[in-house]
């Protein structure tokens, strides 16, 4: 039976995996296992080891807490909008812009936002 605190990191190591457009393959090549571990991890179906988490963090870059985030019902980031393969990709864009036009980008979208 699977453990609500695994899935729950299962859950965060697929988003910020999608977060940083990296494929299943990709992440474990990257750690050193097979990507149908990685598979098993992001559905709670298998446990991370404590290495394995650092390796992991190191990888997608986050710290180990991030994983955690939410698991004791505290509001984390939506999942519905992690889900939505269109956000994800908007995002992912968003960080590829240098920082400076990041931020007047940002500043705009608040704005039109507001005006709404």
């Amino acid at each position: 039976m699977k453990h609500p605190v695994d899935v729950h990191v299962g859950k965060q190591i697929r988003h910020q995996r999608w977060m940083v457009g990296m494929t299943q393959q990709q992440l474990a090549e990257k750690v050193g296992i097979k990507f149908q571990q990685v598979q098993k991890y992001e559905t709670g179906m298998n446990r991370v080891s404590a290495s394995r988490l650092w390796d992991i963090a190191e990888t997608l870059g986050v710290s180990i807490g991030f994983f955690f985030e939410g698991a004791n019902g505290e509001k984390a980031a939506p999942t519905d909008l992690m889900a939505d393969k269109e956000a994800v990709e908007l995002v992912r864009s968003y960080f590829a812009i240098p920082q400076e036009q990041r931020r007047r980008l940002f500043e705009l979208a608040k704005v039109l936002s507001e005006a709404a």
